[in-house]
């Protein structure tokens, strides 16, 4: 039998986690990693088969007993769980979150790095005062009938030939709404403000709305929402107006290639860390997500914070059950109570789903060891860091303040990322256990993996593996500065693997309330 190292969290855990395939009859060295370092190994031996970075019990859980890792709760034991079993789906569930609500009471003092030493980046200042990471040129459809002619503007400007120099591209970026959705609806709300944020966003030196002509989601109504003004910069046009398909994506290509003058002069420039901001994102996780990937990017996120830049944490029932964590480090009561109004929404909007706020958690998830909600909530809050909780704001609603910023959304990655960028993040932080592959347009994104195995097989879609930390090669802090630095060169233009193998437009997913939508 061999043995098998695996990571008890903090020394009150009664699981582990497993660093390799376990069999029957492993001996199990379960070294606690606590705040003051390793405790002694005590050898456990396995009754189950587990697979690698499944929860193995390291003693005795009775029927009913609160299960803990990381010193919060992520269930309840369903049945008596004996030593050295597997403790998966088959034993352990639960049924309301059981974090706390205490707001305010463990705020960061932690403090800002001073102007001359913030780290700086070479970004596109525009001439709102906003920097851009990258210099596309968008063009955004009002309603799905125009997605086909947007789709083909886009297509002309494929051959390089056609594109000048110093534009990163033309960026066709369609949804499948804009009709059959009324006036003062919360759809509509967000899709104006989704299509307002990109339209006005850094990363594009200029845009070009496209529409069909009858649909509910009028340009002008648009424009007029979210206080929009034509120019040689963002330009409109209607199907209907100029004759039909062919006639639309003539004017189009004339329009885009309008604004290729000035768009090519826009230069990169120094400009400080502090305008960078960071939209936080977890995919296709698994239970390493929160021990390696999400707790280093946290890590970079506070160095960002301390820089004067910002994060934007998202994906609402993704926090279910470890919002205690956010709660705790919320500036003010008025944020704190805002976050737990958004938590008790999604509790009513889930209300019909069989599996209410755990049917978030995927077929992939639970492969990859996570078993309730509340564990995955553990791991995807740790993006956040530990900084303090500054704002919380809608949906694609502007950031207003520099920090941690939490930003309603559901948990499908595409539709809560296109929100981030639609909020102002000029770069995307995406970790992944499983191997999510995925891009968001304009906004670059960097690919997190949470284990070298996956890394190793995926290297062509990750940028980075946060393996080591697991491994005992690399600390969180020592990983996390890796990612501050990552962030820095592709804000600088360093391309990232997603950038290069071409995704970032089929992602672009605006919300509708429908649940799990």
């Amino acid at each position: 039998m061999a043995e098998i190292r695996v990571l008890q969290l903090k020394p009150g855990d009664q699981v582990g986690i497993a660093l390799a395939d376990i069999s029957p009859g492993d001996s199990l060295l379960s070294p606690a990693v606590s705040d003051t370092g390793p405790a002694p190994s005590r050898p456990v031996s396995a009754r189950d088969s587990i697979p690698f970075g499944h929860k193995v019990a390291l003693r005795a859980i009775a029927a009913g007993e609160v299960v803990r890792r990381l010193s919060q709760p992520i269930g309840i034991a369903s049945q008596a769980i004996p030593q050295g079993a597997h403790v998966h789906l088959h034993n352990m569930g639960f049924e309301n979150s059981m974090a706390g609500h205490a707001i305010g009471t463990r705020l960061s003092n932690a403090p800002s790095i001073p102007a001359s030493e913030v780290p700086t980046f070479d970004g596109y200042r525009r001439a709102d005062g906003s920097v851009g990471t990258r210099n596309y040129i968008g063009i955004l459809t009002s309603v799905n009938c125009s997605a086909l002619v947007t789709r083909m503007i886009a297509e002309h400007f494929r051959d390089p030939a056609r594109l000048p120099a110093g534009i990163d591209g033309v960026v066709a970026l369609t949804h499948k709404s804009g009709c059959s959705v009324s006036d003062g609806s919360r759809s509509m709300d967000m899709l104006r403000r989704t299509l307002g944020g990109y339209a006005r966003h850094p990363n594009f030196a200029g845009v070009l709305i496209v529409g069909l002509g009858c649909e509910d989601n009028q340009i002008d109504l648009l424009l007029e929402d979210q206080r929009l003004v034509p120019g040689p910069m963002l330009r409109t046009m209607t199907m209907q107006d100029l004759g039909g398909t062919r006639a639309s994506i003539r004017a189009g290509i004339e329009a885009v290639e309008a604004m290729f003058p000035d768009a090519a002069a826009a230069r990169r420039e120094p400009v400080p860390a502090s305008e960078l901001v960071v939209g936080l994102q977890c995919g296709g996780s698994d239970s390493f997500s929160g021990i390696s990937a999400n707790p280093a990017l946290g890590a970079a996120i506070d160095r960002l914070v301390a820089a004067g830049g910002t994060g934007i944490l998202a994906e609402t029932p993704e926090i279910y059950g470890a919002e205690n964590l956010l709660l705790e480090r919320a500036v003010s009561p008025a944020i704190g109570e805002k976050l737990i109004g958004l938590l008790k929404w999604w509790e009513d909007y889930t209300r019909d789903e069989p599996a209410g706020f755990d049917n978030n958690k995927s077929p992939g998830n639970a492969a990859g060891g996570l078993t309730t909600i509340l564990e995955k909530s553990l791991g995807a809050v740790a993006k956040g860091g530990s900084t303090n909780l500054v704002d919380v704001i809608g949906y694609g609603e502007p950031i207003r303040e520099k920090g941690l910023v939490f930003m309603d959304s559901p948990g499908f990655d595409p539709m809560s990322a296109t929100g981030q960028v639609a909020s102002g993040a000029n770069l995307i932080c995406f970790t992944t256990g499983r191997g999510s592959c995925f891009g968001c347009r304009p906004a670059p994104s960097l690919k997190l993996a949470t284990n070298t195995a996956m890394y190793r097989r995926m290297e062509e879609d990750m940028d980075l593996d946060c393996g080591p930390i697991l491994d005992g090669a690399a600390s969180i802090e020592e990983v996390g500065e890796e990612i501050f630095r990552a962030m820095l060169a592709t804000a600088s233009g360093r391309p990232t693997k997603s950038e290069l193998l071409g995704y970032g437009e089929d992602e672009f997913a605006p919300w509708h309330v429908n649940a799990w939508l």
